[in-house]
């Protein structure tokens, strides 16, 4: 599986304010550019928070990128991927839509009914770890599914738990030229945090778009220290 992170922060590290408000951080370019990168993947991943205090569809703007996926023998969209430990998804979330193919990453604190309700609403569950979601194990699956790369789009908490788990190949970060500030402030990676082995990042490229710097990154392998 390969496993691209994409977000947007704030000069100060910010994705949202305190009061987890969506936030305009960067520009038409990066839209464009962050409208390809999802047509360049399989699946398009996000937390269960992300859902509940976004709504996004997860789908592709640009009318050509659906038409050249189409004719290349691919789904229209990308699949829509939610980690949802606890079930917290909202029936009513657009990420449920039949717009594309849905995954829920979920745990066995699920209920069977929770399950069924997703599969009766065309999305599908998969169970991986009893207490929350096992990222490790929950990817096979999606393989299995045909599944082998997934642009990760946050939040914070869930992107932490990817680099803990050493499952991200790539990073790509707009910093926009704001400043938002509040320690209450989701961050790029939230979660525990790190206090011994760091993620190791090789800066690949740096490019300006928009009115702010668009960072790429390699992460290479290593041990996660607590």
């Amino acid at each position: 599986m390969h496993v691209v992170v994409n977000a947007a922060e704030s000069v100060d590290g910010k994705i949202s304010t305190r009061e987890r408000e969506q936030l305009r951080i960067s520009g038409p370019e990066d839209f464009a550019r962050v409208d390809r990168l999802r047509a360049s993947v399989d699946a398009v991943m996000v937390g269960v928070e992300t859902v509940r205090s976004d709504d996004p569809s997860l789908t592709l703007d640009d009318e050509s990128l659906v038409a050249t996926r189409t004719a290349d023998g691919k789904s229209p969209h990308p699949a829509r991927v939610v980690a949802d430990s606890r079930g917290r998804t909202p029936p009513e979330a657009r990420v449920l839509d039949d717009t594309a193919e849905t995954y829920i990453l979920t745990s066995e604190a699920t209920t069977d009914e929770y399950r069924r309700s997703l599969e009766e609403g065309d999305a599908t569950p998969i169970v991986a770890g009893s207490d929350r979601v096992d990222l490790g194990a929950a990817f096979e699956a999606l393989a299995a599914h045909g599944i082998e790369s997934i642009m990760v789009e946050g939040g914070g908490e869930l992107i932490f738990s990817l680099f803990a788990a050493d499952l991200v190949d790539e990073l790509r970060v707009y910093v926009g030229s704001m400043i938002v500030g509040g320690r209450g402030a989701p961050t790029l990676a939230d979660g525990d945090g790190f206090v011994g082995a760091f993620p190791d990042l090789s800066l690949e490229s740096v490019e300006r778009l928009d009115d702010g710097v668009l960072l790429e990154y390699d992460v290479t392998d290593a041990d996660r220290g607590d």
